[in-house]
């Protein structure tokens, strides 16, 4: 399959991409590129479980089922703004039917990770950003995107995201400064926000260290001894003057945890909302429009905390979005409101719904 650079413009076209911030949608298309598929190959396969969302741009496509064509595709039509057969394991296999189809494909993990944050971060990343001295909001939003991105942080419950981000402290460091040193004690993780650090480790042969790596802004350390509560197995020091955002051993482990959420699965949501409960999807509203649960309510989750007070406190709220990142950050802010609310297991690409 042949590639070329992408048209940032193009990512604004596709739902639920136009509603990120441009800083997330720069990061989007930087890492992602517009390919070929030749006439008769398949994008993917019915059944296939890969963590991508694809999303076409030009020419045709069929999806078929069980060796049956179910629908045609067409690049610009109104259904080609959103992801082709999302839900996995894939009920369809896409192929291409015409001499020339254009096509994208984005990681979903990450794509899902930049949903939540774009949606839950926005006044925290103002408030960092406040205590940061003359560094501008773009360069935070820089190196929290970038943090988002990493595997590590994926493990971090959603509904924890900005509780982290609030509790982190900003440290100003200098060139040589020594941030950990091999054999002590773990006391906080680390993230660079600014400049580079150099990561070494010192033997009985070499008391000067062996270069390990180099750290730049949004590399994360320090999380290895906090997990294990054992000692720092290697020093970091600063390779140029630079900055980092840390985050206290306790606090740390704390917000590693799930915090308590009531999950339930496809039937048992489908019971609540039949003795009386109501479906709560937090998704954008072009997702909305796209495919929605029948008589359910859409409070975007970025309009959780303003719209509080619209929703019943007597009514069982299922929320649901398309894996359970959205829906499980809504459902912690639900509950710390005391309104019930239960969490679709792995949101609606997981259940049975479209089937």
């Amino acid at each position: 399959m042949e590639s070329k650079p992408l048209d940032l413009g193009l990512l604004r076209s596709f739902s639920p991409l136009d509603g990120l911030k441009s800083e997330n949608l720069q990061t989007l298309a930087r890492k992602t590129v517009l390919r070929d598929l030749p006439v008769g190959r398949v994008l993917f396969k019915e059944g296939d479980s890969d963590k991508r969302t694809y999303y076409l741009v030009s020419g045709v496509l069929e999806l078929i089922r069980e060796d049956r064509t179910v629908t045609v595709l067409r690049g610009g039509s109104p259904e080609a703004r959103n992801p082709i057969a999302p839900f996995t394991p894939r009920r369809y296999t896409a192929r291409a039917v015409s001499d020339r189809v254009e096509f994208i494909a984005l990681d979903s993990d990450m794509l899902d990770m930049m949903l939540t944050w774009d949606q839950t971060g926005s006044y925290e990343v103002s408030e960092l950003s406040s205590t940061q001295g003359e560094q501008a909001p773009a360069a935070s939003d820089d190196w929290m995107t970038t943090l988002l991105q990493t595997k590590a942080f994926h493990r971090i419950p959603p509904a924890n995201i900005q509780a982290i981000f609030m509790r982190m402290q900003r440290l100003d460091a200098k060139a040589g400064d020594v941030i950990i040193k091999q054999g002590d004690d773990g006391d906080y993780f680390y993230v660079i926000v600014k400049g580079k650090c150099l990561v070494t480790r010192e033997t009985p042969l070499n008391k000067a260290g062996i270069k390990l790596a180099e750290l730049g802004m949004g590399d994360t350390f320090g999380e290895e001894a906090l997990i294990a509560d054992a000692k720092r197995n290697a020093n970091i020091t600063m390779l140029t003057d630079g900055a980092l955002m840390r985050l206290a051993k306790d606090d740390f482990r704390k917000l590693l945890n799930e915090p308590m959420l009531n999950w339930v699965d496809f039937e048992q949501g489908k019971e609540i909302v039949a003795q009386g409960g109501k479906w709560l999807d937090v998704r954008l509203p072009s997702e909305f429009e796209n495919f929605h649960m029948e008589g359910a309510l859409n409070l975007p989750l970025y309009f959780i905390r303003l719209k509080l007070k619209t929703l019943d406190p007597n009514l069982h709220y299922v929320v649901v979005c398309d894996t359970g990142r959205r829906s499980s950050a809504a459902a912690y802010i639900l509950a710390e409101r005391d309104l019930n609310a239960s969490v679709l297991k792995g949101g609606l690409s997981a259940s049975d719904v479209k089937k």
